[in-house]
């Protein structure tokens, strides 16, 4: 890694990226942070903020300089335009670490694995994805791993759905509870016997720390896997009684035929619907690469974890009304 220690979060306001800016912080680097809106000064935390946008190549590369690496924590909201901005706003990433000789660090996801590669995703399991989402992220990391032949470093960290407590709108937010509310259903949008994966944004944040703390040993295109909780919805609905203190939140299921309605009118939810069939089969993120090469499992207790999300996000008796007025 280059003797600077610097590095720049693209995304900062969102869920990874301001968790990866604060675990960064916690190792020693100096963070700085692209976005479009500036934080108010009492909540800037050490961080170097910068606004700009990830749209232009021009930004992107102004605030890379120097750097030793790039997290790409950067999303257009929902999943409008999808197609139109998201491989501009890699392709800038990519040209900035090329003139910086900084490596990319891309947290990923599972929406390029189809069916065929299930139960359990490899970092080499065949991607086939099922969505336009899907198919764009594996167009990133080809992006990805065509740069890394001339020279360009990249790390990809593929995760399942988030929770945490600066997740946003997530799977576990607006699915199975719902932010600012007190949980009385978890609403589990597949069969209840089925696993799923879940991470914890502030370990996938810590991991991306710690592997950059030994970026001279990986590979030009490095690809790891975050295993995190492999949860069906019995455990799950069991550890959010327990998280909540409330052995008597019942057991539902989320409300697809209210989505089937609305889809039409609604971007988001047609996209939501195509993500289905992530909850009719088991797809679980082998992790064993990782742990080998971190020597243990950073992942936190998971009722820690839990109680932590529900807490953030309203859904605790105390914290409901604050939570949701911020």
């Amino acid at each position: 890694m280059q003797a600077s220690k610097t590095v720049l979060v693209i995304g900062a306001n969102g869920g990874i990226g301001r968790e990866s800016c604060l675990a960064l912080l916690r190792h020693g680097w100096q963070v700085r942070a692209l976005v479009r809106a500036l934080p108010p000064e009492n909540q800037q935390q050490g961080i170097t903020w910068i606004k700009g946008d990830a749209m232009s190549a021009a930004d992107v590369l102004s605030a890379a300089q120097g750097v030793a690496a790039i997290v790409h924590a950067v999303n257009p909201p929902g999943y409008r335009d999808w197609d139109k901005l998201v491989l501009p706003m890699m392709d800038n990433t990519i040209e900035a670490a090329r003139a910086n000789h900084a490596r990319v660090v891309l947290p990923g996801t599972i929406y390029n694995y189809g069916p065929d590669a299930f139960p359990l995703l490899r970092e080499d399991s065949p991607q086939h994805p099922q969505t336009r989402k899907g198919e764009i992220r594996v167009e990133m990391e080809r992006h990805l791993a065509d740069a890394a032949t001339s020279g360009v470093r990249s790390l990809i960290l593929r995760c399942g759905d988030f929770i945490g407590p600066h997740a946003g709108n997530t799977w576990f937010s607006q699915g199975l509870v719902k932010a600012g509310s007190e949980v009385k259903t978890m609403q589990y949008p597949g069969d209840y016997a089925l696993g799923h994966a879940w991470a914890y944004l502030p370990d996938v944040a810590e991991t991306i720390a710690l592997l950059l703390e030994r970026e001279q040993e990986l590979a030009n295109f490095e690809r790891f896997h975050f295993g995190g909780f492999w949860l069906d919805g019995h455990a799950m609905l069991e550890a959010v009684r327990r998280s909540a203190g409330k052995p008597q939140i019942a057991a539902g299921y989320f409300p697809w035929w209210m989505t089937a309605a609305l889809a039409p009118f609604m971007v988001t939810l047609r996209e939501l619907r195509k993500m289905r069939y992530l909850w009719k089969s088991p797809a679980q993120l082998d992790d064993r690469k990782l742990v080998a090469f971190l020597g243990g499992r950073p992942y936190t207790p998971l009722d820690e974890a839990l109680r932590t999300t529900l807490t953030a996000i309203g859904c605790m008796p105390s914290q409901r009304t604050a939570a949701h007025v911020a």
